[in-house]
């Protein structure tokens, strides 16, 4: 099993990092592009491992596309193979394949696709098998389980010949990165119209246009900034993040608002935004539906500088890359404090559970989970922190410790 080591020290930290792109609007812009015949000129693609495998997928005419650990990868190629009539098996890690898709292949079913499950129902492995006359115009999708589905057939909407439309049942999670889509889809010439006071989401049959789309910087790699800027014990920290806006389509942006009751203050210049140290408050309470994706990273903050949370919205959590939920609780454990459930499935406190040792190097499980790893580096603001599997953030961020090589010394205990 690798190993790294990051050692804490006192230096004064003023740093300019230039972030990861996203990987969430480049997965959305290389299938619109797709749709609309592959010639736009997309710019600042993410290198993250996630959005190389989609590219490598979408280019392949091999009879099994094989996503890995790529849970936005599976779900919008299921979606993109099917309306384009390819005949596919789609399949990823063992892990992968314990992931739900079962709204996604329900959805296209309803509107025509032939699609089945390999082994179990509900996940994949899946083939597709085909895709003729649209049987319907409307779906009825959960909007609690997952985004992502939502998104997928969002995009292929405009191709289908009698266009459609979304219902979306019981309550929405992660709306932003609804919206992220939409905005993508209008960037390539294609009108959606929301309703969301009766959650109902429609397109029409359009044609997406070729052209030119600038990729933003990834607002969740930035949040492991924030926590570094939290956590050091320097009050004159200064952390330069690049390629960042703050009229941003990313729901994670909401990192902004969240961090600014954990001590960072954030100004916006025209290259990004720079962080810098203010006094934390002493309670935080925040509803994570629409950006689960910081819920791991907000956690470790509280739970280093010992401030009282409340959180909601941790339901998705479960069903990520690992449970993320039970995977915060073992980890937490080794820094004196755990992710305790109140109230039923609905609100969670990080509390301290035991004392807290800095002189003691927890050993944290990564779980190949990249959340876990980047949560989990800062703390070495605070003490000496061993992180298992480093090699995770290839997923997301593959740059993230050479750019944490900046700030603290990194030993390979291979």
């Amino acid at each position: 099993m690798q190993k790294i080591l990051l050692k804490n020290n006192q230096r004064e930290i003023k740093e300019t990092i230039k972030l990861a792109a996203s990987k969430s609007e480049s997965n959305r812009a290389l299938i619109i592009n797709a749709l609309s015949g592959g010639n736009g000129d997309l710019q600042n693609l993410a290198s993250a491992r996630d959005t190389q495998t989609m590219i490598r997928l979408l280019k392949s005419e091999d009879a099994v596309a094989d996503v890995l650990d790529a849970g936005t990868t599976m779900r919008f190629l299921t979606a993109y193979f099917s309306v384009t009539n390819q005949t596919k098996t789609m399949t990823g890690t063992p892990r992968m394949c314990e992931r739900p898709i079962g709204i996604l292949v329900d959805a296209l079913r309803t509107i025509g696709v032939e699609i089945e499950y390999v082994n179990k129902e509900g996940y994949p492995p899946l083939n597709i098998k085909g895709f003729g006359t649209q049987k319907s115009d409307e779906i009825s999708i959960r909007g609690d389980v997952s985004s992502q589905f939502i998104s997928a057939m969002l995009m292929i909407g405009p191709l289908l010949p009698n266009g459609l439309v979304i219902n979306l049942t019981g309550e929405i999670g992660s709306i932003p990165y609804i919206q992220m889509t939409i905005r993508q889809m209008e960037a390539f010439g294609v009108e959606v119209t929301e309703d969301w006071d009766n959650k109902k989401l429609s397109v029409k049959p359009q044609t997406y246009k070729t052209t030119a789309y600038q990729i933003e910087s990834d607002w969740s790699g930035a949040s492991y900034w924030y926590s570094v800027v939290a956590l050091a014990q320097d009050p004159n920290t200064v952390i330069d993040l690049l390629g960042l806006k703050e009229n941003s389509l990313q729901g994670d942006s909401a990192i902004v608002a969240i961090m600014e009751q954990l001590g960072v203050k954030s100004t916006f210049n025209a290259t990004g935004v720079v962080l810098t140290k203010i006094p934390a408050e002493s309670h935080i309470s925040w509803d994570f539906t629409n950006c689960p994706d910081l819920a791991q990273t907000v956690a470790v903050v509280v739970a280093a500088l010992d401030i009282k949370s409340s959180f909601t919205g941790l339901e998705s959590l479960k069903i990520k890359e690992t449970d993320r939920v039970l995977a915060l609780q073992n980890e937490l454990k080794k820094i004196g404090s755990d992710l305790i459930e109140v109230e039923a499935k609905v609100r969670y406190e990080v509390q301290r559970v035991a004392p807290r040792d800095l002189s003691a190097v927890p050993i944290i499980d990564t779980y190949d989970d990249h959340r876990m790893a980047m949560a989990f580096a800062p703390l070495v603001m605070q003490q000496d922190v061993i992180i298992e599997e480093p090699g995770v953030v290839a997923k997301s961020y593959p740059s993230f410790w050479e750019d944490m090589s900046k700030i603290v010394e990194i030993e390979n205990l291979d």
